[in-house]
């Protein structure tokens, strides 16, 4: 692909190491006094390699340097500062979209790619504040710091700690496989719904006006008040409409970094005109000198709550990015990528951003494709990136002195237009109806009550969708039709072969307390529309992968409902951890073990020779 450039792959950590087992009832060392002394050394490195292989395995950048080739060198510095570039914009523009002030976003910028570098998984990965977090960490901040800046940097930085924590915690629990509960459709609908969120909320920036409503509705609703009642400032807002326009018009070159040429063109313009003294475009000012220093975020009794609501909607949604970005890029560059590790990783840099006046950051999807294309080899890229931010922030605060905040907005616009997902949505409706439905549903909760109400819905909607085919599964009646092999739904195969006083019943989901009663009524109802006398139920129970309680008290009322018309319950290709659910709820001891059959052809033979 022109413009990529692929990562050579590390090795793997190899522990090869042959031991030797003491003698019984002996000193440990007995079995290596049988050993050479080249034998002994050899032992004693692999122990070293293996000691080494269990600390590197939490310290993934510390393996990359010892493995690092000069020939990367070259590579990761030019692409660490081409990243620099578009770094310093961009990161200011989501803090000030986040509710924060703008040097926060360069030290959640500074902070991270450090700290990534050292526990973060993936080679290339740039980690900061992110459009997708904007709208969460804004409804937070906004009303809870009452316009008091540093009561917004001390919620944003709280913020990150509790997403930090929970990220290293769910990582070192091993539960990387969390966001994959949320399904693509539902995915979408959240990302699309902050995508509209955080686009309403950089209007008024655009159009050089304040509003003091929240959420995205009443938002709305003030813009169009300010609009009609004239308080644009129309030069701002040309200033902000070209740096959108030059954004979308280089968005596609890989060579012209788009934002940084818009951003720059506007910062000039506005300081050769004069614009904000003669026409009152608001402006960034001056940065205040020096790097981020260590700080604790305190924050009041009522704040804790919310934030902490609020950090751990931040840390499900950075993962969900991050992952899906780690695991793309770790397919591009032939590595593996542990997403264990990787939400450590997340973890520690969302943590030490909060001790250093930052906010909750992600992976950016839009920051990494700059560092690949820039020829980026590994973590140092991100390294040379913050050094680069650094420096600027002790020589040179005032280079970006004239940077109108309506520019700044532009960036964060032209950002949110890249979340939109629509493609993919139309591919949905075409083939899931249901599941597109489900997905404006969720985007729906999110542009009418915001981002944090948003994430509750999208969560009760995956939990719903995830218990919806457990509660009200598929069943269907088995037949044998001629010329296909197996057994099949009769209602697919009006003309398949049933076998006269046998219903074949098979069950497409575990057996749960949703379902346990609605399963007993679809077994009645077959034996009730079968069309000779019914004298056996053979549940072909392969689908069935779990039962509980409710649903084995259930099984008893059925066999007894069965009983008392004289047929006899059986269950074919029932899984052995199923069985031995049934053998401590005692039902074993009810059904006997020749009322389970390991195949279907089994049950029907043994049924046909009881005949």
């Amino acid at each position: 692909m022109p413009g990529t450039h692929p990562v050579d792959p590390l090795p793997p950590n190899r522990m090869e190491a042959a031991t030797v087992p003491p003698a019984r009832g002996g000193n440990p060392m007995v079995g290596q006094e049988a050993l050479s002394p080249g034998d002994r050394e050899g032992t004693s490195v692999a122990r070293g390699i293996g000691l080494e292989a269990r600390w590197l395995r939490w310290l993934p950048g510390l393996s990359t340097l010892l493995r690092y080739q000069a020939a990367w060198f070259r590579h990761d510095v030019l692409a660490g500062l081409v990243l620099a570039t578009m770094l310093v914009p961009v990161g200011i523009a989501y803090a000030v979209a986040s509710g924060l002030p703008g040097i926060c976003g360069l030290y959640a910028t500074i902070v991270p790619l450090l700290v990534y570098a050292v526990f973060g998984p993936s080679r290339i990965l740039v980690l900061g504040p992110d459009s997708a977090l904007a709208a969460v960490i804004l409804g937070i901040v906004l009303p809870l710091s009452g316009g008091d800046p540093q009561r917004a940097v001390a919620l944003g930085g709280m913020m990150a700690l509790v997403s930090g924590t929970v990220l290293i915690l769910a990582g070192l629990g091993r539960l990387g496989f969390v966001t994959e509960l949320l399904s693509k459709p539902i995915r979408y609908g959240y990302m699309n719904g902050i995508a509209l969120t955080v686009l309403i909320s950089q209007i008024p920036k655009l159009f050089g006006f304040s509003v003091e409503s929240t959420g995205p509705l009443r938002e709305l609703w003030s813009i169009g008040g300010a609009i009609l009642a004239g308080r644009m400032n129309w030069v701002a807002l040309a200033v902000g409409l070209g740096t959108l326009a030059t954004i979308l018009l280089l968005r596609g070159s890989r060579r012209v970094p788009g934002i940084l040429v818009a951003v720059v063109g506007a910062a000039v313009l506005v300081g050769v005109f004069d614009l904000a003294e003669r026409h009152n475009v608001s402006i960034l000012g001056s940065l205040p000198e020096g790097l981020p220093r260590f700080t604790v975020p305190w924050i009041g009794v009522g704040d804790i709550v919310p934030v902490l609501i609020g950090g751990c909607a931040v840390a499900m949604v950075s993962f969900a990015d991050t992952s899906v970005l780690s695991r793309a890029y770790a397919a591009r560059t032939r590595t593996m990528v542990d997403p264990n590790q990787e939400m450590v990783g997340l973890g520690a840099a969302n943590l030490a951003t909060g001790f250093f006046q930052g906010f909750p950051i992600s992976s950016s999807s839009s920051r990494t494709p700059v560092a690949e294309a820039a020829g980026a080899r590994t973590q140092l890229t991100g390294i040379v990136g913050a050094l680069a931010i650094c420096l600027l922030l002790l020589v040179a605060p005032d280079l970006l002195r004239n940077l109108p905040t309506s520019a700044l907005a532009a960036v964060v616009i032209a950002s949110a237009i890249g979340l939109f997902e629509v493609a993919d949505l139309r591919r949905i409706y075409r083939i899931q109806r249901w599941e597109f439905w489900l997905s404006i549903a969720c985007f729906a909760g999110v542009a009418a009550f915001g981002a944090i109400p948003g994430i509750g819905l999208a969560i009760v909607i995956a939990i719903i969708e995830f218990l919806w085919d457990g509660w009200r599964p598929y069943s269907a009646v088995l037949g044998r039709p001629t010329g296909v092999e197996g057994y099949h739904d009769v209602t697919r195969y009006p003309e398949a072969g049933r076998i006269p006083g046998l219903v074949l019943f098979r069950w497409d989901a575990p057996l749960f307390f949703a379902n346990a009663e609605l399963f007993r009524e679809r077994v009645l109802a077959a034996v009730a529309e079968s069309p000779t006398p019914v004298r056996c139920v053979v549940v072909a129970a392969a689908p069935v992968t779990s039962v509980d309680v409710t649903a084995a008290d259930a099984l008893t009322e059925l066999d007894e409902a069965l009983l008392a018309q004289r047929i006899e319950l059986r269950f074919a290709e029932l899984k052995d951890p199923v069985k031995d659910k049934l053998r401590r709820f005692g039902l074993f001891d009810r059904f006997g073990e020749t009322r389970f059959s390991p195949t279907i052809d089994a049950a029907v033979s043994q049924y046909q020779e009881a005949s």
